[in-house]
């Protein structure tokens, strides 16, 4: 009994199929609310405190200047002088939150798609960062806006991620024996969050920020927010983290304590998430 041959059937279809990879998620940016109720008690109390305090300290100098020139002189130095370094540090905390603000225009330039504006908001990310001028009389050569972004892409991107992850896998190696080494958890929650607080402004100023008290308030929500898109990567960073890991005394130690793996862990999560908040280039293929 012969049995009849199936041919194979292709079916085509003129549809276009979707990609298999998955986009790249898309940086979340801070929410733009206005100033809270928390941001007006504290506006409220530090003019306050600042007012009467400059109130004080004039009656004081003109009692003083009452008793004694000399006297006089002496207070109006000590208070010029005083509230002359308070104003230089709320200066630079201003222009700290105004940088973060510059990263959110120079990203809106890079998303606009015009090439007139990628290219004006790529030659000022560049003028930013140190290694930057090399690559300015290229970019200001271009008039195609692909052709900008994969020039940062290619010749900015790899570099900066390069460094961040390096920042990274020092922040763990540290976290990593700091938290073998101290027993009290409190301790180690301590250590955790002034590393991470110290590697956070570490990757802003890799990328040309020089963030204040305030301006790492701000960086940090970022980076909270930016840590979902990181998730994508995840493969990449558990393969640095184990390369983290591999020395054989971590190892043996890591038998004992095997929470301070997961806090090195975190330590390179946190460098990929604050290198994606403090980027303003919008995340796409190179």
């Amino acid at each position: 009994m012969t049995r009849s041959r199936i041919t194979p059937r292709f079916e085509l279809e003129d549809t276009p199929v979707a990609r298999m990879e998955p986009e790249p998620l898309p940086v979340a940016e801070e929410p733009r609310g206005g100033m809270g109720s928390a941001g007006l008690l504290l506006a409220g109390a530090t003019m306050l405190g600042l007012g009467l305090a400059v109130l004080s300290a004039g009656n004081f100098v003109i009692d003083e200047f009452a008793r004694s020139p000399v006297l006089g002189w002496m207070s109006l130095a000590v208070a010029g002088g005083g509230f002359g370094l308070m104003g230089a540090g709320a200066w630079r905390e201003i222009n700290g939150l105004f940088a973060l603000s510059e990263v959110d225009h120079i990203r809106a330039g890079l998303e606009s798609g015009e090439p007139v504006r990628i290219a004006q908001a790529a030659v000022d990310w560049l003028k930013e960062l140190p290694e930057g001028a090399a690559l300015l009389p290229a970019v200001r050569a271009m008039n195609d806006a692909d052709a900008v972004l994969a020039l940062l892409r290619s010749r900015v991107v790899p570099g900066l991620q390069q460094r961040a992850d390096a920042l990274g896998r020092t922040a763990a190696m540290q976290v990593f024996a700091a938290t073998a080494a101290v027993p009290s958890p409190a301790l180690d929650a301590l250590v955790v969050g002034w590393r991470g607080v110290r590697l956070v402004r570490q990757i802003a100023e890799l990328h040309g920020l020089r963030p204040g008290m305030l301006g790492t308030m701000s960086l940090l929500r970022r980076t909270a927010m930016s840590a979902a898109g990181v998730a994508a990567a995840d493969m990449a960073i558990d393969a640095a983290a184990r390369a983290v890991l591999s020395n054989p005394l971590l190892q043996h130690l890591a038998g004992d304590v095997a929470g301070a793996g997961v806090a090195a862990r975190r330590m390179v999560v946190l460098a990929r998430a604050a290198a994606a908040a403090c980027s303003p280039l919008p995340p796409g293929r190179a």
